[in-house]
This record gives structure tokens, sequence and C-alpha cells, in this order.
């Protein structure tokens, strides 16, 4: 696809105006309603339907230079965690603007590169504040609410389909509001200064001692010799007990109920459900494989006690376009598609116990293994080189047909690829053979079935085959139904096997690589919030934090002048300390407002407010009372507990009904943080280096006019 042409002014930065319009084709994809872009192909005119920055950027001419840098920072972070790549795309927007003005501006280069950096790096610091610890939401896995059960209640539009064979149990469905929600106990990590809660703490609990029986009051008193936690509370209650809070000089403060709260999820369906972000039929898919591999986990063990580890690496997809929304699920095993002309042979194959056979490789005649070394000064010559090519062929394929049938094998798995002439000759001999199997389906039926993995059939022995696998066919459906083709969608599975496969289909083609990008960017929320056992909260919290505390160290260095240089800049010159000063708020501000860029467009792509002023008005006023409050992650804390907190809880009325919270996976949020800032000064320097080069400044400014530095 072709970008609309954007005007790029020469006499400023080229490389960060191209990334400033790179990004500005993705601002869509940002926020829990995404826009579905259709990329057209100028040239044979055909169309896609998008909305992932990934897919955006498979479609745009990036044959640029800092289009390459661009897609390859895009990629490193979807091939790592396959998540905040639109995060990651905005703000190299954002923050390419920054730095374009920081030098439009006037600000040395060095400076804008350093201080941006040390900003990101303290907002990174401050913003640990609002981890959420999630250390026991799989302890009680099998006696808690669903996924289904609980998002229903939070979702009353979303229509979950029954009776399409999902492997998971009828759920009541009660109203969320008989129930008690998903326990979140208020402890964990103490904010920051909370001295807007001091006065009011000290008459609310002492008062609270006066009513309190004896018993309890001395083992209150005594408890805050050695207590430096804020208590444990229910979100659903509102106590007066005494809180307290440890002080970096070493004494207690003293907090009531309307202290600063920190979160802690315990429960795996509240966890999802936050970290769905608009996507409740993904993330139900997701639940449903966890709760499927938590079950074969605890068959393995013998029971369910112990740490339940996520493996996303034995989960995986099967996408079947053309068939109904409905028939999507979540299946044991693992299910591919064959060609229907294998049908009478899967037939055959359903009513017996299978031997298997694994191969690393291709399953070709002339596919050698990694490392081999082919004989050296030996030539071969025929008077038909043609002829010499069939015979050897054949004669490979008869040798491979003799090992199968010697050692009674009726399913070959190959990684790599299969012979035509060899599948078509193993189906008229009853073996089904299918390539291109992922390694962890190898291994996962190497465990399960006790076979070996061998580079070729021909070294094959009894030892290397596995058995007890079944195979059978997955739903009857018309032959022609999936994409058009004659093909058909078979179920591999033995006992014991730790494999899920999640069937995704869909009646419209175009939305079948979307659905399967958003699987798995919500299973890889889950997986990286259960590794590292804490989430961020969600909703624009964290970022609204970083902008207060940007805003607060630019204020700081107005007021104290030269002061800090020497805390900012280390060896550096005298003239760069000297101009640190002058400069350091500039690129400050500059960056908080790649932060109220990002927000804004969050706000407006909740289709809550209706324009950008709208948006920057409300995001405006949540500054403000940080400000006034005298500690912002207090404020934001407090905040986020709030029915009506519209930039926390996005999308959320101000009718008092159960809202879902939203959360944020740790380390992928940063990592989008640091590639995107690493990305903008990478080309702010390069393009520094062209631009300011002795070539350039011996041309005149006619000439300069035509020439783009990158």
């Amino acid at each position: 696809m072709v970008m609309d042409c954007r005007v790029i002014n020469r006499r400023r930065h080229t490389g960060l105006q191209q990334l400033s319009s790179f990004a500005e084709t993705g601002r869509t994809f940002l926020g829990p309603v995404k826009s579905s872009k259709f990329i057209i192909d100028e040239e044979c005119h055909e169309s896609v339907l998008i909305s992932s920055t990934v897919r955006l950027l498979e479609s745009l001419d990036l044959t640029s230079a800092v289009g390459q840098l661009l897609n390859e920072a895009i990629q490193a972070q979807n091939s790592t965690y396959r998540t905040g790549t639109s995060t990651l795309l905005f703000l190299v927007g954002a923050w390419s603007s920054a730095a374009e003005e920081c030098l439009h501006l006037g600000v040395p280069m060095s400076l804008i590169a350093s201080v941006m950096s040390e900003g990101l790096n303290s907002c990174i610091e401050e913003v640990e504040s609002l981890q959420v610890p999630i250390h026991s939401v799989c302890d009680h896995i099998d006696s808690t609410e669903t996924f289904s059960g609980l998002s229903v209640s939070l979702y009353p539009s979303l229509q979950i389909p029954s009776g399409t064979g999902l492997v998971q149990k009828e759920h009541d469905l009660k109203d969320v509001t008989s129930q008690s929600l998903a326990f979140c106990s208020l402890s964990g990590r103490p904010v920051k200064s909370p001295q807007l809660f001091r006065l009011q703490a000290k008459f609310e609990a002492d008062e609270n001692i006066s009513r309190t029986p004896q018993t309890l009051k001395n083992n209150l008193l005594a408890d805050t010799h050695c207590r430096k936690s804020v208590l444990t509370h229910s979100r659903h209650f509102s106590r007066t007990d005494r809180h307290w809070i440890s002080k970096p000089r070493g004494f207690l403060e003293q907090l009531s109920a309307a202290a600063p709260k920190t979160y802690s999820c315990s429960n795996l369906a509240e966890l999802e459900v936050g970290l769905s972000h608009g996507d409740p039929s993904s993330m139900r898919l997701v639940d449903e494989a966890v709760r499927l591999q938590h079950q074969n986990a605890g068959r393995q063990r013998g029971s369910h006690t112990g740490l339940f580890p996520f493996d996303i690496s034995r989960i995986f997809t099967c996408c079947l376009p053309g068939l109904p929304d409905t028939l999507s699920c979540v299946c044991p095993g693992y299910i591919t598609v064959v060609s229907m002309s294998t049908a009478t042979l899967v037939k055959e194959l359903q009513n017996q116990p299978v031997r298997v056979v694994l191969v690393e490789g291709d399953l070709t005649e002339n596919y050698r293994h990694l490392g081999f070394n082919k004989p050296a000064n030996i030539k071969t010559v025929s008077e038909s080189v043609k002829v010499q090519q069939d015979s050897s062929e054949e004669l490979w394929t008869d040798h491979v047909l003799q090992v199968l049938i010697k050692f009674n094998v009726n399913l070959v798995l190959a990684r790599g690829n299969v012979s035509e002439r060899l599948a078509e000759k193993c189906t008229d001999s009853k073996q089904l053979v299918i390539g291109s199997v992922q390694d962890s389906v190898l291994q996962a039926f190497a465990e399960a079935s006790g076979a070996v993995q061998v580079a070729y059939l021909t070294h094959m022995n009894e030892n290397c085959v596995g058995s007890g696998v079944s195979v059978t066919t997955w739903r009857s459906i018309p032959s022609d139904t999936i994409d058009g083709i004659s093909r058909m969608a078979v179920v591999l599975k033995t006992e014991g096997i730790n494999l899920v496969t999640v069937v995704l289909t869909s009646p419209v083609i175009a939305q079948m690589q979307t659905k399967e990008d958003r699987f798995w960017t919500c299973a890889s929320r889950l997986y990286y919030a259960l590794k590292e056992q804490k989430v961020f909260l969600g909703g624009g919290a964290v970022e609204i934090l970083c902008l207060t505390h940007l805003q607060s160290l630019a204020g700081q260095s107005v007021n104290k002048g030269n002061q800090d240089c020497s805390g900012w800049l280390h060896n550096t010159s005298s003239w760069l300390a000297s101009s640190a000063a002058l400069y350091r708020p500039t690129v400050l501000k500059c960056l908080a407002d790649g932060w109220h860029r990002y927000l804004s467009t969050l706000l407006r792509n909740t289709a809550v407010y209706s324009s950008d002023s709208e948006a920057a008005t409300s995001i405006q006023c949540h500054l403000q009372n940080a400000a006034d409050s005298g500690s912002p992650s207090s404020y934001i804390l407090n905040e986020y507990s709030k029915l009506n907190s519209v930039i926390l809880n996005l999308g959320i009325s101000d009718k008092l009904e159960p809202i879902p919270r939203v959360y944020d996976v740790v380390t992928p949020k940063i990592e989008a943080w640091r590639r995107a800032l690493d990305l903008v000064l990478l080309v702010l320097q390069t393009d520094n280096e062209i631009i300011t080069g002795l070539a350039h400044t011996q041309k005149s400014s006619q000439e300069s006019e035509g020439f783009l530095f990158l």
C-alpha cells in the first residue's frame, strides 16, 4: 500500500518526520475500541482487512531506512511479547514530534537524548507503585468463577454460544451483584507521601479505637509495633481500622480508610477480564485453554495442588475460515487440516490405535540433516539425468513405504515439507502423512506416545515408533465449507498428551487473520502476567502518573536552576552543563506532551469523547487534581476505585454497577516504551550526523532543498 502523501519539510529533521508519518497510520489501533482498516493494493486492487500494527506494516512501503528501522522494532516487540506494538508505534510518533520540537527550539542533540532517556527511566521507577501482585490467582482455579460467567455479568451484551461442543462445564450464570466479585486485597507496595490524609487519618483512627472492645484494642495497639504494610481489605467494603505505612525515616504513619490503596488480585477470571482490553470473545477462549491445560496437568500429577504453569508453547490455533463464529472452541490434542483425499483413510483409522513415527526434518528424497557433508571427489555419470532423478525418487519412496509397512506405522508427523509422491503412495497404503508440524507438537507426541524423533525414516527402528495415538475427524461439515477448498479437520491425541488446540472460525475470510492475532495477543498478556506474578493498573493509570511525574520534574528544574545539572549529566563539558539548566524543562515538557497525546487518543478511541479538546479537558482536570493532592500516585490509586473515573475505567458509566478492572502487563509495556524511545533517539542522532556533515555544509540552501538525508 502507498501511504497518503504527507508534506515533509526538508528544512527540519527528515527522519523524525517520516517516523511521525508512519505512526499516524496506526493511531486507530490504540485503546479498547479499535477501528479496522482496509488496505488496498494499487496494482492488483485486492484488499485486506487489518486491525493490528504488525499487519499494517506488512502492507506499507517500508523501503526507506527509517521504515526498515521501524519495522525491525515492531517485529522485535511482536516476536518477543505479541503485545504492545500499538503502544510502541504511537509513542514513536509522539516522541518523534517531541524530539523534532526540541530541535526547532534549539536544544542541543546530546541534551535531547540524555534528558529524554533519564526522564523515561525516572517514569519507569515511579510507576512501580501501580503494580498489582497476582501471586494466588491459580491456587483455586477449579473452584473460582470462569471468565465466561464473570464476563456475562460484566458485559450483558456479550453473547456466548452454547451447545457448540466447547470443552467446558456448564456454568450457572448468576447476576454478579448477588455474589461477591473476585476478591481483591488492598495490600502491597506503599505509595509515596500521602500528605493529604494525615490529619483526617489520625482523627478517625483515634475515634475508632475508642469504640473498639478492649481485647481488639489491645491487639491493635500491640500490632502497631511490628506491622509496616497496609492492612488487607475487600474492595466492596470500607473499614475504619487503623492502617500503617512505613516512612523513609523509620517511623510509621497513621492513615484512615481514605488512605491511598494498592491492589492485589487473587482471582483468575477477574485477571482475565482486566487483560481482555475490550476483546472478551478471544479471552474466553484463552480462559478455556488455560483451564483445560490445568486439568491435563492435574491428571498427570494426580492432584491439582502446587504451582500451575501456563505453558503457552503447548497451545495452538487451527483457523477454519468459512464456518460460523459459534463453532470456535477449545479441544484437547492437536487439530490440523488435511486434504479430503485422505477422508476414507481417516475413517478407517478412527476405530483402531495408531502407531506413529516423528520426523524432525523434511520428508523428501533429497533432504539432508544440518551439518551433513556431501562426499567429495564423487561424480555420477548417466546418459539421462532426468531418468536417474525419477528412478532415484521412486526407489527412495518404495524404500520408505517398505519401512513403514514393516513396523506397522499408520501415522507420520514431519516438521518440514513432505514429498507429494510419497504422500499419495502412503495414502494408498493406509498411512496418513502430515507435514509442517511444529516442534512443540512433535515433542508432546514423543513424550506421550514414547516415540523418538528421527531425521530419516530409513534409519528408523522399533524403538522409534510410538503407540496409542487416536485419529478422528473434528466435525461432520461439508468438504467445501473450509475456505471453499476440499479439506477436512482431524484431531490427533493420545492419553496424557499436553496439547490444547483452539479452533478459530469465521464466516468472513478477511477477518480470519485478525481473529487469530487477537487471540494470541490475549494469550500473551495472560502468559506474561502469570509469569511475572504482577500487572499494572490499566486504563491510563500508568500513563497519567508518568505525565504528572514529568511535569513535576520539569517544574523542579525551573525552580532549582543549575543545582541538579550534575545529577543528570556526568562528565560533560562546562558549556553542556550550563545549557542543561536552560533546556532540561523544555525537553521534559516535550516528553510529557507525548504521554498527553497518548492519553488523548486513548480516550477518543473509547467512543466516550467526541473531540480531542474534550479529552484534553478531562486529562487536564485529572492532572490538576493529582497535583493538588500532594501525591499523584495516591490520587490515582484512589481514583481507580471510583465508578465514575472515566480516565481510569475507560468507557464506564456513572451508574452504580459492577465494573471490570483494567490491567496491563508490566514488562511488555515497559519494553514498548524503551524500544520507542530508542528508535526515536537512533533516528535523531543518525540523521544529525548525516545532515551536519562537511558535504552538507558546503552545499547552498537551494541545492539542499532537493535532498532527503536518509
